[in-house]
């Protein structure tokens, strides 16, 4: 992976922390309050983890420290948190990320502290958590009975209203 690859994520990160904004728009406070088990995050605190995750995964990347994140406790917290990664990752220009593929990232997974080649770093630890917590989020969500589907997810898909590849129907107007 060369450096201008690991700038062209930061678009990946751009579009999926929009995502992450409109979700929470569709969903009530109780649904984002929802856990898949009850010692799981909520669906509020996975997208706060992957809004995290997107400086973790590519300030060291840079050189950087990552910057500091307020807590995210409530929708307004998480939306303005979501601003505050959006403006740092805006500022990134592919020449910041000069020298990034010859880089090792030590960092802090769970309990174990990993060094790894700045492209395993970035492709096998943080972009896979940080997807990992956005779908955490959703899942979430559609289990609480939100009505939301693949085009919310990823802003591109189009199905209509109430369609289910399991019956192979949806509603009729």
């Amino acid at each position: 992976m060369s450096d201008t690859s690991f700038h062209s994520y930061v678009r990946v990160f751009e579009h999926y922390l929009e995502r992450i904004a409109h979700l929470i728009a569709q969903a009530k406070p109780e649904a984002l309050e929802g856990r898949l088990t009850p010692e799981s995050f909520t669906a509020l605190e996975n997208f706060a983890i992957a809004q995290g995750y997107v400086l973790r995964s590519l300030f060291p990347l840079i050189g950087r420290e990552v910057p500091e994140l307020a807590e995210a406790s409530s929708v307004a917290d998480v939306s303005a948190r979501g601003t505050f990664v959006q403006t740092q990752i805006a500022a990134l220009t592919p020449a910041d990320f000069a020298g990034a593929e010859t880089r090792a990232v030590t960092h802090v997974a769970g309990e174990a502290t990993l060094t790894q080649p700045a492209c395993d770093f970035f492709t096998l630890y943080g972009m896979p958590n940080f997807f990992f917590h956005l779908n955490m989020g959703y899942a979430i969500l559609r289990a609480q009975g939100v009505a939301i589907g693949k085009g919310d997810f990823d802003g591109f898909h189009s199905y209509p209203k109430g369609f289910s590849f399991v019956t192979n129907t949806a509603e009729t107007v």
